[in-house]
């Protein structure tokens, strides 16, 4: 990975986006479509779109979702600690011990969530999983007022946006669902924009508020109304202890994008994704899903009539976490097979499911 992007990946990492607060992280991805999309848009949903040759008549979506799992300020008690409610799915534990933000209107205001010290738990509450309603992000305020100075209810937070790099190119970091997916569609974008002419119209999405319904996708798939769109996110990696390959797949850090087949992706969009990783010699890796994924592969495959979808995946360790942890290899690859995929497309492909091979 190139120093620029990478140095774009880690600012995406840093920036907060819990669904329904994207807008700073969507000032990023704007002032980057600038440099290269004939045209930006926005719709009131929050969505970001960039478009190159747009008057093309085979129109092609790239989507991946910006918004990433984050709290909401539920409650201000008397002493100053705050409640919170989940943004996403959330499995508590991965939150005790943390350091947090709440993104205030003031500015990123500081906090931890712990526990009672494991000193003073009785017997049975050491036997007991704590659950969201018993945790609470603090500050260090003095009384409700004091915290109420920087925080209010609604506010968002999300846990210390860090990247930690590890040993053979990977790294660890919140978000990486779905910043990553995020920035392969961007690069890949670029990298097919910066080839040379396109044969089709090439969009490319930030999608928002996917972690709670994939709703961006919706929307923004809506507007755009795409012929074939592939969306980009995060699967699990079984690559480490205690996950089982037979009922999840084989799936690792290191050995390129993710290429799933399904009832969810149209055969003839996995073929041409196949053939483009194939004729550009990129590893890949297949993952079976018998059900629609819970991505917005979902929803754009059943945009208006219906939209020819394929589903590329960048695998993480440790997913809804604080230290989810991917290879920067795989990104890369990921954006050349995005890349290649759409610069192979042209008018006149009949991605019906019985049509006749290409």
């Amino acid at each position: 990975m190139n120093p620029a992007a990478r140095d774009f990946l880690d600012r995406l990492l840093g920036t907060p986006s819990p669904s329904g607060y994207e807008w700073p992280v969507q000032a990023l991805v704007r002032s980057y479509l600038g440099g290269v999309a004939a045209r930006v848009d926005g719709d009131v949903h929050g969505n970001v779109i960039g478009v190159a040759n747009p008057d093309a008549p085979l129109r092609v979506l790239l989507a991946g979702h910006c918004d990433q799992i984050g709290l909401i300020v539920q409650h201000i008690d008397g002493d100053g600690y705050l409640s919170v409610q989940p943004i996403g799915g959330w499995e508590p534990m991965q939150l005790v011990g943390s350091r947090v933000v709440v993104w205030g209107a003031g500015g990123p205001v500081p906090g931890v969530i712990a526990r009672k010290p494991i000193h003073l738990l009785t017997d049975e509450e050491r036997k007991v999983v704590p659950k969201m309603k018993d945790l609470w992000i603090d500050i260090g305020a003095a009384d409700r007022a004091d915290a109420e100075s920087v925080v209010r209810v609604g506010d968002c937070a999300t846990v210390e946006l860090r990247v930690w790099p590890l040993r053979r190119d990977l790294v660890a970091a919140p978000a990486m669902d779905d910043k990553v997916g995020l920035w392969v569609v961007l690069e890949a974008f670029r990298r097919a924009v910066e080839a040379g002419p396109l044969r089709c119209a090439l969009f490319v999405a930030s999608t928002v508020q996917e972690e709670i319904g994939l709703r961006g996708a919706q929307t923004s798939a809506f507007g755009v109304d795409p012929h074939v769109a592939i969306a980009v996110d995060v699967t699990h990696a079984t690559d480490c202890p205690s996950i089982d390959k037979k009922s999840e797949g084989d799936i690792g850090l290191g050995r390129g994008p993710v290429v799933f087949r399904g009832p969810n992706m149209n055969p003839h969009v996995v073929e041409r994704l196949v053939a483009a990783a194939t004729a550009h010699a990129i590893p890949f890796q297949f993952q079976a899903s018998g059900r629609a994924t819970p991505t917005d592969a979902n929803v754009l495959q059943t945009t208006r009539a219906g939209v020819a979808t394929g589903l590329v995946s960048v695998p993480n360790r440790y997913m809804h976490s604080a230290v989810e942890t991917v290879a920067l290899g795989d990104l890369d690859r990921a954006a050349d097979l995005l890349a290649a995929f759409a610069r192979g497309l042209e008018p006149g492909i009949d991605f019906a499911p019985g049509a006749a091979r290409p």
